[in-house]
């Protein structure tokens, strides 16, 4: 009798404790917040690599109380489709390009025009001051981590050296989008390739150059094909991608883990600039080895460059105009951003 009521009470403690969070080991240990990232770049890229330490950085803030899987290469959604599907759930955090998803962002569209660029720092500190200036509405659906650009997009040729404007001329050259854009506004003709297609572009004569930042001629080895660099720095672009995470997803974290997103967030937007620039400097030094040679413009001829995309920024502010969104006042902080940040 005595055993049975013993095993009556040991029942009972052990229902309360569950009821009342006083079983050793239940109460006293938190329930792990496991989050899933959806990234475009392949593993071995520095941006992934670098996107991991992120994540361990907050799981060590948090003592391990969030737990983040990382799916990179578009594995959990492809690139074009990484933001919707944050949106929707699918992934909670998103790491992609703003541009894939072209009229979502459309006063963000900002950075991406040619604003005469010189670095991947600048660029990433240029894009989250006007976020935190502006806080654009077309976020609402996410909260956004931190935001990044990539360094100048300059012209690179496989054949021809081009040394002044009307060199460009007729000249076939890859790019889509607003770059595409660019290379009209140039005098050239756009070939619209993917980024992995290019190669074979440059390579068959199908395009006789490419735009975009030191890093794609090594990553994506054009540096191989292409014999020239251009430096015009002054009809230069960049790209915005963002880091986000589901609205939703956000709103359940406690106070404490959203802090810490919070702050290792703003302190890796330092970092990923840092990296953008790297990669450039990584990018230079493969096509040095190549015999590829870097041709700078004079700086009455970076002018012309400059003077000759210029109407895709008045495009642009007409286009925020119609839609009811202060254009003028994006473009007009970004351009007096790089005036005091840029050397």
């Amino acid at each position: 009798m005595k055993k049975h009521w013993g095993v009556s009470l040991v029942l009972v403690a052990f229902m309360a404790g569950l009821l009342f969070g006083a079983v050793p080991g239940v109460s006293a240990q938190e329930k792990v917040i496991t989050l899933n990232y959806a990234n475009f770049f392949p593993a071995p890229s520095p941006h992934s690599v670098l996107a991991e330490q992120w994540g361990k950085e907050i799981e060590k803030r948090t003592n391990g109380k969030v737990k983040i899987t990382f799916f990179h290469g578009g594995t959990l959604a492809p690139a074009a489709q990484i933001y919707d599907s944050t949106v929707q759930g699918i992934a909670d955090m998103g790491f992609s390009v703003l541009a894939y998803t072209r009229g979502k962002f459309p006063l963000t569209e900002v950075i991406d025009i040619p604003l005469g660029l010189k670095t991947g720092v600048t660029a990433t500190k240029l894009i989250n001051a006007y976020y935190k200036k502006f806080q654009p509405k077309e976020f609402d659906e996410v909260k956004v981590l931190y935001l990044h650009a990539h360094g100048p997009g300059l012209i690179h040729t496989t054949k021809k050296p081009v040394q002044k404007l009307e060199d460009l001329k007729g000249m076939k050259l890859r790019g889509t989008g607003l770059a595409a854009k660019i290379i009209t506004s140039l005098g050239a003709a756009p070939v619209g390739t993917t980024m992995p297609e290019t190669y074979d572009a440059l390579r068959t004569g199908v395009a006789e150059g490419a735009l975009a930042p030191f890093m794609a001629l090594k990553d994506f080895r054009w540096g191989e094909i292409t014999k020239y660099s251009i430096e015009n720095y002054g009809s230069s672009y960049s790209v915005g991608f963002f880091v986000v995470m589901n609205k939703n997803k956000w709103n359940s974290l406690p106070p404490d883990v959203q802090k810490v997103f919070t702050q290792v967030s703003e302190e890796y937007t330092d970092k990923v600039g840092a990296l953008w620039d790297q990669t450039d400097k990584d990018g230079i030094e493969f096509i040095k080895s190549k015999g590829v040679k870097i041709l700078p413009l004079s700086k009455e001829e970076d002018a012309r460059w400059a003077a000759a995309v210029k109407h895709l920024q008045d495009d642009y502010v007409a286009a925020m105009k119609a839609k009811g969104l202060p254009g003028d006042q994006a473009l007009k902080f970004c351009l007096d951003f790089i005036k005091t940040h840029q050397k």
